[in-house]
């Protein structure tokens, strides 16, 4: 009979890199690397995502409503202004 003792007998398609041998050094640093997908926690963290950027256009727009507009400073910086008439 022979033995055959070869570290890639159980990897499975799909495992990537996660079948490689590795220090354990190298698997702590890259834990992305050699964790599954989860996918509640990537749907927690995308809906965070989205209600962060949602936000942020909701007071863009409040102050535009308000007669504020986004201007450019000598300084490089955005800042909202009040819209001034010509006629004050």
């Amino acid at each position: 009979m022979s033995t055959n003792n070869n570290p890639n007998d159980n990897v499975k398609p799909g495992d990537g890199i996660r079948s490689m041998r590795s220090s354990t050094a190298f698997k702590v640093i890259n834990y992305e690397l050699y964790a599954k997908p989860n996918i509640v926690v990537m749907t927690i963290g995308a809906t965070c995502f989205c209600l962060a950027l949602g936000y942020m256009a909701y007071m863009r727009s409040k102050y535009e409503s308000m007669g504020y507009y986004a201007a450019v400073d000598k300084d490089g910086k955005e800042i909202f202004e009040k819209k001034k008439s010509k006629w004050d």
